[in-house]
Order: C-alpha cells, then structure tokens, then sequence
C-alpha cells in the first residue's frame, strides 16, 4: 500500500489515501481531486486557487509530465488555478509532512505486523498527537497503469504559467478555458 497525504496545516488535519495498485501521478491526482470533492470544497467554496507543495522527484516530480497533465484535467474541472511549489532535489526532509505525519504513523504502528490494508488504513487512521493532530485513511482500489507517456503534442495544451523565481519548481497551471478566453479577447 502506497500512501499519498494531503496536509492541511491550519487546520492540523491529515488526509491519507493508499493505493492498492501501483502509485502513479494519476492517483496522486486522484486523491488530491477526491480530498477537494470530500473536504476543500465545503472548507473553501469561495476558492479561486489550490496550492500544492511537492518533492521535487518521484511520482509527482517537477519534470513528470503525468503529473502536470493529471493537474492540467483537475484544474479544467474544477475551473480553478492550481499553483504548484516543489521542493528544490534532496530537500524533501524540509517538507513538514515528513516530520507532522509519517513520523507519527510510524511510531503508531511500530511493531504491529501489517498483515493487511485495513490494518494499515486503521492505523493510520488511529494517528494522533498531543497538538490534536486528525488524520483520515482511506484505500483506493482502482486500477492506475505504470508506464502511461504524455506526448509533446499533449504537454503543449497545458496552460502552464512558469514562475520568475525557478519556474522549473514553481508554476501555475490554470483551466484550459482560460487560454480560450485569452485567444478570444
């Protein structure tokens, strides 16, 4: 079971999904689109804007073009802009999610065999510190395929908006509808 956390810092709330096929940037998106639907969308409905804080590598890495064409079809979805921040290489040990939460779950489920998903979800979901920390699990059944490529007729239609300050890093990816807008202006 991969797990992929969204972290809500304000509200010291955690929300844990693992997938029971293979991590993909598609189910890092999906857990992300499904946390709004659940939760962002009742906490923000007047959001006009998703920030995302991320590694610099892996599944949902700067360079991973599933990653940004995943995000490019929730921002179409949701109508909204969503501003991406990676971490700069070997700096996720700064990512607060590391320290506020899976140091946690570790010490949650140290020396309990994990013999099987609901027992690795209820743990994870048993989580808590003394700050009141609030974490929800969930696991994800459907099938997310390895290997999907995005070609560079596909990453061309992303409205990606590039940072001044590493914009490799940082960007902003906003609904499609919007570059429509900008065309017919």
């Amino acid at each position: 079971a991969c797990p992929f956390c969204i972290s809500h810092l304000a509200a010291n709330a955690r929300w844990v999904r693992g997938v029971s096929d293979h991590d993909t940037a598609a189910f890092e998106v999906q857990t992300i689109r499904t946390w709004w639907h659940s939760v962002g969308a009742q906490r923000y409905p007047d959001a006009r804007c998703l920030t995302i804080t991320a590694d610099g590598g892996g599944i949902n890495g700067s360079r991973v073009r599933l990653w940004k064409r995943e995000l490019q079809r929730l921002a179409n979805e949701l109508g909204i802009e969503i501003s991406v921040h990676h971490f700069p290489p070997g700096t996720s040990k700064w990512n607060k999610i590391e320290h506020r939460l899976f140091s946690f779950i570790s010490m949650n489920w140290r020396a309990k065999p994990l013999v099987s998903y609901r027992v690795i979800v209820d743990l994870i979901s048993a989580t808590t510190t003394d700050t009141g920390l609030i974490v929800r699990c969930a696991l994800d059944t459907h099938a997310y395929p390895k290997g999907i490529t995005v070609p560079d007729r596909e990453m061309a239609t992303i409205n990606i908006i590039r940072d001044e300050f590493h914009g490799e890093w940082n960007y902003k990816i906003r609904p499609s509808n919007d570059l429509a807008r900008a065309v017919d202006s």
